[in-house]
């Protein structure tokens, strides 16, 4: 009995050894550490002083102090002491066929068929060494920004991670060169078709543009095929009927603060925007139209700054500067000037109807470089009255939530992907200071 029972003794020890054993080698290695910075997880709460986020392979394992987070030795780590730790920026309304130029035409008839091999990669790399680690692509050739979006995801080229609508859905292109990157539609049945196309070739969203000059049935037709495969709708709302038209089709979210002069939104609206405030999301592209201002009247400058000048070619990038020599007499600015002073008032409006804010950008429309859209939209937020809190949310927890990618991005937590930026100084303070990121992990991997 005593042997009995001694053998069994031994085969228990040596059994829980070899689940121990197991455990740990089950237990991810970690591979990349940020330590000693001021981390702002994305949840809007108090920031984790003196922190450490740490990475296995493509994940976050562990967020937290360092007197609670332990770095395994041999983990490659990142100095973070004095600095901001946040989650990847997400910009929700960028344009990579663009760079800045403000002659649309001229742009689309000469470089259309260098968007996938150059344009497209400038921009996608502009964005990433800016801290965007992941856009929402709206408006470009199909094949194109698939083909870019595929590269990204294979490594073969740097870029944020992309959710893409491919081209515009609308009543007509405004002009025959543009039938690559805008479908028009004629009649539901063809609306259904051209969104089906979309849809089965592999797109994010769906983007929807000058919808009040479509019949119900149209539009009705359009988001009902999208909800169907999973896709949700973006909706342009510049105008009045526009964003009537939206809300009732239940688009999913409206693009940039729209009514041109207007100096504020109408009551039906905002009680139409109220009804839907838990699920309704609204990005309001605002600093492009500041930034037009800054650029032809303040500091043109930044026109000559070799920041968005990089990887660009020298002919093309001579070519931006000359079209953007005059940024008032520009038809594209025509009524920019006179909206500014509008622009506060319906911002105001939107954030107490409740609707959720994503920050976008229109990165790429003329002077709006990828390089410096994003911080100056998160600067502009500050500006007229979000707290920096509120506003890195706007880029980083809400546009995850958005596109369904809550367990994966927007915040720092344990099993999220591993996109991280860091800035030296405090960002809760000195939003701007986003302008000039000093480290970005993308997917665990440190590109900046």
């Amino acid at each position: 009995m005593r042997l009995n029972a001694t053998t069994t003794l031994i085969a228990a020890i040596a059994g829980a050894m070899l689940i121990a054993r197991a455990a740990n080698a089950a237990e991810p290695r970690p591979t990349l550490a940020l330590v000693g910075g001021q981390v702002i997880d994305g949840y809007e709460g108090p920031p984790i002083r003196d922190g450490v986020v740490l990475i296995s392979g493509e994940r976050i394992v562990a967020v937290g102090p360092k007197s609670e987070v332990a770095v395994p030795p041999g983990t490659t780590v990142v100095d973070t002491e004095g600095m901001s730790v946040l989650p990847g920026l997400m910009d929700m309304h960028v344009h990579l066929m663009i760079l800045g130029h403000a002659d649309y035409e001229h742009w689309d008839k000469t470089y259309l068929p260098r968007f996938r091999e150059l344009i497209m990669p400038i921009a996608a790399r502009q964005l990433l060494m800016s801290g965007i680690t992941t856009a929402r692509e709206l408006g470009a050739p199909l094949e194109d920004i698939l083909d870019v979006k595929r590269r990204i995801e294979k490594g073969e080229i740097p870029g944020p991670r992309l959710f893409v609508s491919g081209p515009f859905i609308q009543r007509a292109p405004y002009a025959d060169y543009e039938k690559t990157f805008r479908w028009g539609v004629s009649g539901p049945e063809d609306a259904r078709a051209k969104v089906q196309k979309l849809v089965d070739a592999g797109v994010d969203v769906i983007k929807l543009i000058d919808q009040d000059q479509l019949t119900e049935e149209e539009v009705g037709a359009v988001v009902e095929t999208a909800h169907k495969g999973g896709k949700p709708v973006v909706a342009h709302a510049h105008r009045e009927d526009e964003i009537r038209m939206g809300l009732r089709h239940n688009v999913d979210c409206f693009e940039h603060t729209g009514l041109a002069t207007e100096p504020a939104y109408p009551d039906d609206i905002l009680a139409g925007i109220r009804k839907r405030n838990n699920t309704l999301y609204w990005c309001p592209t605002i600093e492009g139209l500041f930034l037009a201002d800054y650029t032809a009247r303040t500091f043109p400058e930044r026109l000559d700054d070799p920041a968005w000048q990089k990887d660009v070619p020298g002919d093309i990038a001579a070519d931006i500067r000359r079209s953007l020599q005059n940024p008032t007499a520009l038809d594209y600015f025509t009524l920019t000037f006179r909206r500014l002073p509008t622009l506060a008032n319906k911002f105001r409006q939107l954030r107490e109807t409740g609707v959720t804010l994503l920050v976008g950008t229109d990165s790429g429309i003329p002077a709006n470089f990828h390089t410096d859209s994003t911080w100056r939209e998160l600067y502009t937020w500050v500006q007229l009255g979000m707290t920096p809190m509120q506003a890195i949310a706007g880029a980083t927890r809400w546009p995850a939530r958005f596109l369904k990618k809550e367990k994966d991005l927007g915040t720092l937590a344990p099993g999220r992907l591993a996109d991280v930026v860091a800035v030296r100084g405090d960002v809760l303070t000195h939003i701007d200071l986003l302008q000039r990121v000093d480290v970005v992990v993308k997917n665990g991997v440190r590109v900046k």
